[in-house]
C-alpha cells in the first residue's frame, strides 16, 4: 500500500487515478506504475499490518501522520525515512529518524538518502544511494528490499551522518542557484560546492561527533551534494530567486514552480544559521551565513562570494574587487 493526500485533478481523484490508470499524473507524470502498487488516503488503513515502513513526505507533516499509524504495524515493524531535512528545539539538531522512533513508540528507523533524482529513477536511469543503519538486520533487510542493479545500495552504520548530509546539502544548493542566477558559471559553483562540503563536515561531525569522514564520500554525501546543486528544486528556486531581483520570496517562488512540493533548504538554512549564532560560530561557517543573510535579511546575492572568497585564505590581507560577479 502507498498512502496518498487525496487531491483533485482535472476534476479526478489523484487515488483514484493511480489505482486505474497507474500513473501518479501531477508529481510523476508520464511514468507508469507498477500495478501492485495501491493508493489508499487512510494512513491507518495503508500502514495496517506492515512490517517496513517507507517515509517519504514533508517532514512537516510528520507529527499528524505518526499519531495515526502508531499501534497500527506488525510486530518488529522497522521504518525507513528517505525525508529530507531536520528538526529543532532548545537542545538544537534534532534528526528526523530520532523523531520518527519516538513518535512510534521506539521503532527501529534507519534512513536512505544519495544523489537519487526521482525522475532519473523512474525513468531507469543508474544511480546509487546510501543506507544508514542502527541495528544490522534492518540494514541486510532494507538493501535487500531496495537494492538493484540500477539502484545500488550502499549500507552504512551511520545513522546521523547519512541523515544529515541529506538535509544540509539543501542549504549548499540555495547557493549553488544564486551563482547560477548570477550567471557565475561553473568555476564559482564549483568553489561554492567545494566550501559547502567543508561545512557541512564541519557542523555534522560537530554536532554529532561519531559520524564517520567515510560517509561523506558515500552516495548520500559528495554525490548528493553535486546532484543537488545542478538539479533539484533548492537550486531551481535559488537561482529564479536571484532573477526576481527582489520582486518574489521563496514561498511565492515554492507555489510558483514545484507543483505543491516543499523547499527544505530554506528552513534549514534558517534553523542552522539560528543554531550557530546562538553557539557564537557565525564567523566559523561564512557560506551558511550567507546564504540565510540573502534568502532572509535582504543581502545582494553577490555577497555571497564576498563572504567565501577569502575562506582559508592565509593571506594577511584580502582584498575584492568592488564587482565580484563579472
Amino acid at each position: 500500500n502507498m498512502w496518498v493526500y487525496e487531491e483533485e485533478v482535472e476534476g479526478r481523484k489523484l487515488s483514484e487515478i493511480i489505482n486505474t490508470e497507474h500513473e501518479n499524473v501531477k508529481y510523476l507524470p508520464g511514468i507508469t506504475l507498477p500495478e501492485n502498487i495501491v493508493a489508499v488516503t487512510n494512513v491507518t488503513e495503508a500502514c495496517k499490518g506492515a512490517d517496513v515502513l517507507i517515509f517519504c513526505i514533508p517532514h512537516q507533516f510528520l507529527g499528524n501522520i505518526c499519531s495515526q499509524i502508531r499501534g497500527h504495524t506488525a510486530p518488529g515493524c522497522i521504518a525507513v525515512s528517505l525525508v529530507k531535512g531536520v528538526e529543532f528545539d532548545d537542545s538544537g539538531i534534532v534528526l528526523i529518524s530520532s523523531l520518527l522512533s519516538k513518535e512510534l513508540g521506539g521503532m527501529d528507523v534507519s534512513v536512505l538518502m544519495g544523489a537519487n533524482l526521482a525522475w532519473e529513477i523512474a525513468k531507469g536511469s543508474f544511480c546509487e544511494t546510501t543506507v544508514g543503519y542502527k541495528k544490522a538486520e534492518s540494514g541486510r533487510i532494507l538493501r535487500e528490499i531496495f537494492d538493484d542493479p540500477l539502484f545500488r545500495v550502499g549500507v552504512v552504520q551511520d545513522v546521523p551522518g547519512v541523515e544529515a548530509c541529506g538535509a544540509l546539502k539543501n542549504v549548499v544548493a540555495l547557493g549553488a542557484g544564486f551563482c547560477d542566477g548570477l550567471d557565475l558559471g561553473d568555476n564559482s559553483k564549483g568553489a561554492i560546492i567545494r566550501i559547502g562540503l567543508m561545512e557541512m563536515k564541519k557542523f555534522i561531525q560537530s554536532h554529532f561527533p561519531g559520524v564517520k569522514d567515510a560517509t561523506f564520500f558515500e552516495s548520500c554525501g559528495v554525490a548528493d551534494l553535486i546532484v543537488t546543486c545542478y538539479g533539484g528544486r533548492n537550486r531551481k528556486c535559488a537561482e529564479a530567486f536571484v532573477r526576481a531581483n527582489g520582486e518574489k520570496t521563496f514561498e511565492d517562488l515554492e507555489t510558483e514552480l514545484l507543483n505543491g512540493q516543499k523547499l527544505q533548504g530554506t528552513p534549514t538554512a534558517k534553523e542552522i544559521f539560528h543554531i550557530l549564532d546562538a553557539e557564537g560560530d557565525l564567523d566559523e561557517y561564512p557560506l551558511f551565513n550567507s546564504i540565510y543573510r540573502i534568502a532572509f535579511c535582504g543581502a545582494p546575492p553577490e555577497s555571497m562570494i564576498a563572504a567565501v572568497a577569502c575562506y582559508g585564505s592565509t593571506a594577511d590581507v584580502c582584498e575584492l574587487p568592488e564587482s565580484v560577479s563579472g
